[in-house]
């Protein structure tokens, strides 16, 4: 049997173009590919975004599941962490969301769990399904499969309710893009129970994304919530990607926030009343991190980056919270999975019980440990890539530095740091730095090691 091209197959996910890199016929068959590796306990719940080509992909999949022996649940139009907390009801036997979360609208893509939420990436069956699409290597079943649609929105959002108590909440003022892509409507049904006040900027889901494409890690990105802010009297701005598993925020000010302060607010949240849990975090930028999660009685574990390897950690250790500099928050009372939606809701109720604006609450850990931002800089090839990390080792190895290698080349000194890592998508070698409290050192580091590496 012939088999497809496979250069939609990333490290974590599929993401391609349609219709050359990812159509109907592919993903039909990544449906049976599915089916035939993993072997579902019982129904795979189904959701897809807002993209023009969604409908017609999930429909393909849920045939390649049935035609394939496999059960599936129709989600309807949901974000990637509905289909995540799907997964782990009881009876479900895996996941499967359509999207391409921040692409353009002429992208789509698949993400994958087993029963549980638990993640299928490239060390975990995404290759297995690769070779199968590949090689043409997937079988129907004599038997097949049924599909249902079902509406889980009333249980996942009375879920993500729990980690608050929404009558607690002081009624803040919050301005909240969804940016047309899937976060309006969840938005919509979690504000019902909730006191606080919100402006809309972009809220009706539309996958041609009038506005522009829903990537707020982007600055261009950014302007509208910015300056819905601005225009107004909200406390906080919050702005989502396309399948609002990460949400993006920004201060009383509209000033950006990074996200690497925002894992330390959430961890200090997360241990509030629970000592001695478990925190996990990335090795990009740590130190504020482990400081606020120690001064708070929890334990800091740091997890290569990456989802995939974040929740399997996260399972392993039992932690009750996790989270990466790349706006991921995990949470074990989420079934160890990323949300886009729990994440503002925690903020409002740190805004309510501490008394204090959030850009002050984050200005403290900003002096403290000042950082660059992930900076990305092009490299030739993969050979160039690795070429330079090692350069780069070599000359601050012999300066004294202390090396880490949980994820790429990280070297600490007394009061710097840095992490360079390859990329698993682009041809860019990330770097990040940090100081103690010395913004001067940083800016001079941030030059000093980009030389290097351009060197």
């Amino acid at each position: 049997m012939a088999g497809h091209t496979t250069q939609a197959f990333g490290a974590y996910d599929v993401r391609g173009r349609i219709p050359d890199e990812l159509n109907a016929e592919i993903v039909y068959d990544i449906g049976r590919a599915y089916a035939n590796l993993v072997e579902p306990p019982g129904p795979v719940a189904v959701g897809h975004d807002v993209r023009p080509s969604s409908e017609e992909l999930s429909e393909a999949l849920i045939r390649g599941l049935n035609d394939a022996g496999a059960d599936a649940v129709d989600l309807g139009l949901v974000g990637t962490e509905v289909v995540y907390f799907a997964s782990a009801q009881e009876g479900i036997g895996g996941g499967i969301m359509v999207t391409a979360s921040h692409n353009p609208s002429d992208y789509n893509g698949l993400k994958f769990v087993r029963r549980d939420a638990v993640p299928i990436s490239g060390d975990s069956g995404l290759r297995e399904i690769e070779q199968m699409i590949a090689t043409g290597n997937v079988q129907s079943a004599p038997r097949k499969g049924s599909s249902r649609t079902e509406d889980v929105r009333d249980a996942y959002v009375s879920r993500v309710l729990s980690f608050v108590e929404p009558q607690e909440l002081e009624p803040l003022h919050f301005v909240v893009n969804a940016g047309n892509g899937c976060a309006g409507p969840f938005l919509d049904m979690i504000a019902e129970h909730l006191p606080l006040r919100f402006t809309r900027v972009d809220h009706e889901p539309d996958g041609t994304f009038p506005h522009g494409v829903p990537n707020p890690l982007k600055p261009e990105s950014r302007q509208r919530t910015i300056d819905a802010v601005r225009n107004s009297d909200a406390v906080v701005g919050v702005a989502w990607d396309g399948d609002f598993d990460r949400c993006f925020f920004f201060d009383e000010d509209a000033q950006f926030i990074e996200g690497y302060y925002l894992v330390g607010l959430f961890a200090e949240r997360m241990l509030r009343g629970n000592p001695g849990e478990k925190i996990i975090h990335d090795p990009r930028l740590i130190w504020n991190t482990i400081e606020v999660v120690t001064r708070n009685g929890g334990i800091p574990v740091q997890s290569k980056t990456g989802h995939a390897f974040i929740k399997e950690r996260m399972r392993a250790e039992n932690a009750i919270y996790g989270g990466e500099m790349s706006a991921h928050h995990y949470f074990r009372g989420f079934h160890y999975a990323d949300s886009g939606m729990i994440p503002w809701l925690l903020v409002a109720d740190i805004l309510t019980k501490r008394g204090r604006p959030l850009g002050e609450l984050v200005a403290e850990m900003e002096e403290n440990f000042p950082c660059s931002g992930e900076i990305n800089l092009a490299v030739a090839d993969a050979d160039t890539q690795q070429a330079a990390l090692c350069k780069v080792q070599e000359q601050y190895m012999a300066e004294g530095g202390q090396l880490d290698t949980t994820d790429g080349v990280s070297i600490a000194f007394d009061r710097w740091r840095f992490n360079l890592r390859t990329s698993n998508t682009e041809p860019v070698i990330r770097l990040n730095v940090e100081t103690h409290a010395d913004r001067p050192l940083l800016e001079a580091k941030v030059a000093e090691v980009m030389a290097a590496i351009q060197s």
